[in-house]
């Protein structure tokens, strides 16, 4: 049967890229829905209101944060125990940890209501700026639940070898969201708020699709009898904390990127800074997009205990995050200036910073491939703490000193390096973590 040949085909390049390249274009088109916002704001309503898309981000990754952690590490559990065959089993998991999603949804979203202007009143923001942030929150906050489920959906279909549905669903959604925001700001004069309900309204093509394709017998994965197992939560919780700590700690480190902008360059500074991020995210969603798809090959492989597959995926992977590596900070670098001004005309003050800034900022696509790659790889595997310690050192510790020392050295130059250079920290950790686990798991 094709269900049993997709894992049971030879480990080659080609059929790798039919699983990966899927995932890719999805990650791709998912990163647009932000910068789609960013794109349409600040040339709508301009780059006070694009700065509040940057502030408002942290309180959005706080809220996705559990989601993420069950998404990515009930994907593992429960493909390695399609792997064991233990697929009924599977199943009933793969059905309590959808619900536990939605009951975390509606918590996230009471919490962020309540303390929503709390946050921003501490930021000594301008009244336009501050402004915006709570009318784009209050707006992106009504879909909390659709896009926890948009978050799980995505992986569980890659798992359930539709990868292709999962992609037309991103495209659909992102088709969507640049009408929506055309429609809603253009036409309607919506404003920032408009354009959240866009991307909320985009994000929830995938939840509508997901549940009515995983309420189909006929999916590898889908909806059975409701059985709690609270140790397959916390399985799933343990295996995840690390894409959750990198949820939680970008979400900081944004906040920190924002604060010392603030401090030295002010709010031009944050809306720069944004525009760089948009860059950087569209660069890593090709690693992660990468990682998402080989996923569910690893884990399965890891729990079929075929090593000699396992080994020649790692290596194949590790060369194509290598190519992918040198194409974009080509492309990014060539390619500054009329990034840049999608958002910003030359004659803004915001050009000449983001021009900079982004051009150093790219180093870090040397390195970024390879860390992505490393702790989703040890999510896969089933060994958590090691992928929550390599995520944890690259998105916040390694960060937090380069971000702490490099600006009281060099200034905003220093903002800039921070990126780059605890990338390459990171990547040493987890150089050290590949090859002293390697003996272990055989690859």
């Amino acid at each position: 049967m094709e269900d049993q040949n997709v894992y049971g085909k030879p480990v080659t390049l080609k059929n790798i890229l039919k699983f990966a390249v899927p995932t890719i274009a999805m990650t791709v088109f998912m990163s647009f829905y932000t910068m789609v916002d960013g794109l349409f704001v600040s040339n709508l309503i301009g780059t006070n209101a694009l700065s509040a898309i940057n502030l408002t981000a942290p309180v959005i990754q706080l809220v996705t944060a559990i989601s993420t952690m069950l998404a990515t590490g009930g994907s593992a559990v429960i493909m390695k125990k399609m792997g064991e065959q233990k697929k009924e089993e599977a199943k009933e998991d793969f059905t309590f940890l959808i619900l536990v999603n939605v009951l975390v949804g509606f918590v996230m979203c009471l919490l962020g209501y309540l303390l929503m202007e709390r946050i921003f009143a501490g930021m000594n923001l301008s009244k336009d700026v501050a402004g915006y942030c709570v009318e784009y929150l209050s707006r992106y906050l009504v879909f909390t639940v659709p896009i926890l489920l948009m978050n799980n959906f995505t992986l569980y279909m890659i798992a359930s070898e539709k990868a292709t549905l999962s992609l037309l669903c991103s495209v659909t959604g992102g088709v969507l969201n640049m009408v929506l925001d055309y429609v809603f700001l253009a036409g309607f004069h919506r404003g920032i708020g408009g354009a959240a309900t866009a991307t909320g309204l985009g994000y929830s093509v995938t939840a509508v699709v997901g549940l009515v394709v995983f309420s189909r017998k006929k999916s590898l994965l889908h909806f059975k009898k409701l059985v709690c197992r609270f140790k397959v939560l916390m399985n799933a919780a343990s295996n995840g904390c690390s894409e959750m700590a990198t949820a939680l700690v970008t979400g900081i480190i944004t906040m920190m990127f924002n604060w010392t902008m603030l401090h030295y360059v002010g709010e031009d500074g944050v809306a720069a800074v944004t525009i760089i991020m948009y860059v950087l995210m569209f660069a890593s969603s090709l690693y992660t997009g990468y990682s998402y798809g080989v996923a569910p090959m690893l884990s399965f492989y890891d729990g079929e205990r075929n090593f000699e597959k396992l080994k020649k995926l790692v290596l194949l992977s590790l060369r194509v995050i290598a190519v992918i590596s040198v194409v974009t900070v080509t492309v990014s670098l060539v390619m500054t200036k009329p990034l840049v001004s999608i958002f910003a005309r030359p004659d803004n003050p915001v050009y000449n910073l983001a021009v900079t800034g982004n051009r150093i900022c790219t180093i870090a696509l040397f390195f970024v491939g390879f860390n992505i790659f490393a702790s989703g790889m040890f999510t896969a595997l089933s060994n958590g703490v090691v992928s929550a310690v390599l995520a944890f050192s690259r998105s916040f510790v390694f960060m937090m000193i380069t971000m702490i020392v490099l600006p009281l050295i060099l200034g905003v130059n220093g903002i800039w390096l921070a990126t780059p250079t605890a990338e390459l920290m990171a990547l040493v950790l987890a150089v050290c973590m590949f090859f002293n686990y390697k003996k272990r798991y055989g690859y």
